[in-house]
């Protein structure tokens, strides 16, 4: 693909059809979540994964089904469950005999082993099974047997989990979710999109999606992502931002000082980087801004930090943490 600025130009005006098409298709069925839809949108234009956290009831299974057929993604779910073994995930190797009686090694694969998974209730596997993610989310490969297997791509996880049941669940290691590109918070409806929602929904028929995207698109518009260019003002934002967020750096802020145990790494910086590009691209631009680093510094951060034993006594919130910080980059920013 040609990197001339023209050809930049060309290709982006060609992507944004293509993504105001996918929006109003994934709206069909999922109403008035916009802000949730446009962040599982940046994950998958990014090339990365989303986690969605949400109490029960609020369309996230719904979600990642829809996105799967819009963005023409071969999907597949997974239910976590206390018993899920990482073979039920990955695969297996099972011991055949043939008509001649030989008998052979074959790889039976698992759920994985498609472009779009969704883990729903992650949290509620061991610790173990959790573990057999990890390679595939970074590296795209899983190792079954002492054999690298390659996924198909693009490859992405979805995964939910529900905030208020914490009973046999277990809580997932950081370098898990540092793996996940954006932290993604659904909330309750207003009202009236409540009422919108118990109308269309309650009804004989009900709204279906149609794709709009297919893996080639896709894969191209995740490389016009990567070739968005990030003016210095911005990088030099994203930078304040992430090293603002670690206690331990002579640059963090004085509440994280106070507050958090442990902050963002270096993936954190490179996740809001892509992200920003993504979310200038939904929304018509060429180019990011501050604006776009203001707006996912939560989603970004908020999974890659943890508040220190005090702060939560005391009722702090990583959210908290996380406006103070933008309220200072904004006042920076605009002086």
């Amino acid at each position: 693909m040609s990197q001339s600025p023209d050809t930049l130009i060309q290709d982006v005006e060609g992507l944004a059809p293509k993504l105001r098409d996918a929006r109003e298709m994934i709206a069909r069925r999922i109403i008035g979540q916009e802000k949730v839809v446009d962040l599982s949108l940046i994950a998958l234009l990014c090339g990365g994964h989303g986690l969605l956290v949400g109490v029960p009831g609020l369309a996230k299974t719904r979600l990642v089904e829809t996105l799967g057929t819009v963005m023409g993604l071969n999907s597949n779910r997974i239910q976590f469950t206390p018993d899920l073994m990482p073979s039920d995930i990955l695969g297996a190797e099972v011991l055949e005999t043939g008509a001649d009686g030989a008998r052979a090694f074959k790889f039976i694969q698992g759920p994985i082993f498609c472009q779009l998974l969704m883990a729903d209730e992650i949290n509620r596997a061991s610790p173990r099974t959790q573990s057999a993610l990890l390679q595939a989310m970074q590296e795209k490969v899983v190792t079954i047997a002492g054999q690298e297997r390659v996924l198909a791509a693009p490859f992405h996880v979805l995964a939910t989990q529900n905030p208020i049941e914490q009973e046999g669940t277990y809580p997932l290691p950081e370098a898990q979710l540092d793996r996940f590109l954006l932290q993604i918070d659904v909330e309750y409806p207003t009202r009236d999109v409540e009422r919108q929602i118990m109308l269309a929904t309650t009804g004989v028929d009900d709204a279906t999606a149609e794709p709009v995207f297919d893996t080639d698109s896709l894969l191209a518009a995740q490389t016009i992502i990567r070739r968005i260019p990030v003016g210095d003002a911005v990088i030099e934002a994203i930078l304040d931002l992430v090293r603002a967020a670690r206690p331990d750096e002579p640059e963090a802020h004085p509440m994280v000082k106070e507050a958090v145990s442990w902050g963002p790494g270096p993936r954190a910086a490179q996740s809001l980087m892509l992200a920003v590009r993504a979310r200038a691209l939904l929304n018509g631009r060429l180019a990011p801004t501050n604006e776009d680093v203001v707006a996912l510094a939560e989603p970004v951060l908020k999974h890659r930090m943890a508040l220190g034993f005090a702060a939560r006594a005391e009722g702090k919130s990583l959210s908290d943490v996380i406006t103070a910080l933008v309220s200072d980059l904004s006042a920076q920013k605009a002086a």
